[in-house]
């Protein structure tokens, strides 16, 4: 009898259906000695689906270009103890990987060196956001290279093309319910606080969003991803705290 109860119960649960990633994660290094850019630089990288390395000296610079794999680089051409052009030879002897250099306005001496040493692009200061990730991953594709592929759920995530599919059919998100649920993909063990979401999505693409409008932009994704959007299983509410991935969906 006990066993059979035991039985019944196991047939009753339902199935982990933990986050699936198909390919690795697209692996940004960032050389930035400004550590406000920095900081929003390494904001907007996560909140498109990258994972991001930051130092601010050339020397960490180059050794971590010798210890680390990475798939990009974006490369300030002026750093405190030293250039980044120090640091793009040191890259291209360890990895065959592209290279953005960020430059300030009218600084056309060191773009000129830098697209002479073989630099894939260059980037002047300030940029726009957007315009950044584009140049991101059109190097990228000149290269051959494939990103991230996310499958939780019935969704599939693709961050490549910025698409995502429920059971199969897109699902037409904007700019930024995508870049939200990038946030929980990139935090799947972490409890986000509402202020941290309003930062992340602030800092992403300089669009004016308040705590009312989270509050419409999660209901939004809510009704987009989730099969039942009144009793949420993906994106979850922590009272008093923020929001959470849903357990069954966090690998261990």
């Amino acid at each position: 009898m006990c066993a059979l109860l035991r039985m019944s119960f196991a047939l009753s649960q339902p199935k982990l259906q933990y986050i699936r990633v198909i390919l690795k994660m697209t692996k940004i290094f960032l050389v930035e000695d400004d550590s406000a850019i920095a900081k929003n630089l390494m904001l907007l990288l996560e909140s498109e689906g990258f994972a991001a390395v930051h130092t601010a000296m050339q020397k960490e610079a180059v050794a971590l270009s010798m210890s680390e794999k990475f798939d990009l680089a974006l490369i300030d051409i002026s750093l405190p103890d030293g250039n980044g052009f120090t640091v793009y030879t040191a890259i291209k002897q360890s990895q065959n990987i592209p290279v953005l250099f960020l430059t300030a306005s009218g600084d056309e001496i060191s773009v000129v060196t830098g697209l002479n040493m073989g630099a894939d692009d260059y980037i002047i200061k300030p940029f726009r956001p957007m315009e950044l990730i584009a140049r991101i991953k059109a190097a990228l594709r000149k290269t051959g290279y494939t990103p991230s592929i996310y499958e939780i759920a019935d969704l599939f995530i693709d961050t490549s093309g910025g698409t995502v599919k429920k059971n199969g059919t897109e699902v037409f998100l904007s700019a930024l319910e995508y870049r939200l649920l990038l946030v929980f993909l990139n935090n799947q063990k972490t409890v986000i606080s509402r202020n941290r979401l309003l930062d992340e999505l602030w800092d992403a693409g300089g669009d004016f969003v308040n705590d009312n409008t989270l509050t419409v932009y999660i209901k939004r994704l809510r009704e987009k991803i989730e099969n039942n959007p009144a009793d949420p299983q993906i994106i979850l509410t922590v009272r008093g705290m923020g929001y959470r991935l849903g357990d069954r969906y966090v690998q261990e």
